[in-house]
């Protein structure tokens, strides 16, 4: 039974994430040997995938997915790996355990030891594309290896750490620091007054590209807090209510999105000419022809993003 009757892209892994398992080096070890256990692969960031199968029966006004996840055996991803460094146990799917290896260099694998087995492609080109499941199976593998590549020293001596509970945590010998994985709280809200709400853009965009407004929490702040402190300093707005919406992982490198619509004082807002250049309210009906893809010199994010679902739960209400 899904936690949520709203599940944005990325979320909903469902694998058995097993962490009671992480530490057993022994099953670790004999899990990787198992013919029948899977993986993944990712290299510099990209993932490998293959074109899906025709539906058998297509359901109307679902889109067929037309990539999904390549799997590897994960023996021939541990002799990738060439050790436990580059290697992630993510789950179980039931009893069948499922790894992830970090390729790097400039050689394409696919090219190589793992020609014919799929491609290698950016993850946020083909999320909305492939099984919702496959997203956030892929989107776990990316963020914990991108905390990998960026904390393979200790942050408390100095010294090299080293892997440890299936990729989970990292160890330092030197002084037995344990380091753990990180996801950055981020705080996007779409306000509201008088029956309008308010994107705004940074210069830095495409031209006519507009989103919801956003933040990273500060240490010792509410989700709330934060949505309020964004929204005076960004657009000069004062919060009066603020209501959850839903979240999403965002694996560019390792975010939490916690999707908000928040009430505001006024109308009057201002842009801050620093994060934003530019703020504009909208109506429902101009929001609505933003999803179509209908207004005219302003665009909005893809589905993929949940500010696009922020304006399309709001403009649907």
């Amino acid at each position: 039974m899904a936690l949520s009757i709203i599940t944005n892209i990325f979320a909903g892994n469902p694998l058995d994430r097993a962490s009671e398992r992480r530490g057993d080096v022994a099953w670790i070890a004999e899990k990787l040997e198992d013919p029948q256990s899977l993986a993944i692969a990712v290299w510099n960031g990209k993932v490998l995938i293959e074109d899906s199968p025709p539906p058998e029966e297509p359901v109307e006004g679902v889109p067929a997915a037309t990539v999904q996840i390549a799997y590897l055996r994960a023996d021939m991803a541990q002799e990738l790996a060439g050790g436990q460094e580059r290697l992630l146990f993510l789950g179980l799917w039931k009893d069948i355990a499922v790894f992830a290896v970090d390729l790097e260099g400039g050689a394409d694998p696919a090219e190589g030891p793992l020609q014919g087995l799929g491609r290698f492609e950016e993850l946020r080109g083909v999320a909305a594309v492939m099984p919702p499941p496959d997203a956030g199976i892929l989107a776990t593998a990316k963020s914990m290896f991108e905390w990998r590549r960026k904390h393979r020293w200790c942050s408390a001596c100095g010294q090299p750490s080293e892997v440890a509970d299936g990729g989970w945590k990292r160890i330092c010998p030197a002084c037995k620091g344990e380091h753990f994985p990180r996801t950055d709280p981020v705080t996007i809200m779409l306000a509201l007054h008088d029956g309008k709400c308010l994107l705004g853009r940074q210069a830095a965009w495409p031209p006519g590209m507009f989103s919801a407004l956003a933040g990273f929490i500060e240490p010792g702040e509410t989700i709330e807090e934060g949505c309020a402190r964004e929204l005076k300093e960004e657009a000069g707005l004062t919060a009066t209510g603020v209501r959850y919406h839903s979240s999403q992982p965002w694996p560019y490198p390792s975010s939490l999105m916690m999707g908000l619509l928040a009430d505001v004082d006024s109308g009057e807002a201002r842009p801050d000419q620093t994060e934003l250049e530019e703020v504009r309210w909208f109506t429902k009906a101009e929001a609505s022809a933003l999803i179509r893809g209908e207004l005219e010199g302003v665009f909005i994010p893809p589905p993929l993003a949940i500010a696009h679902q922020l304006i399309k739960a709001w403009a649907e209400e």
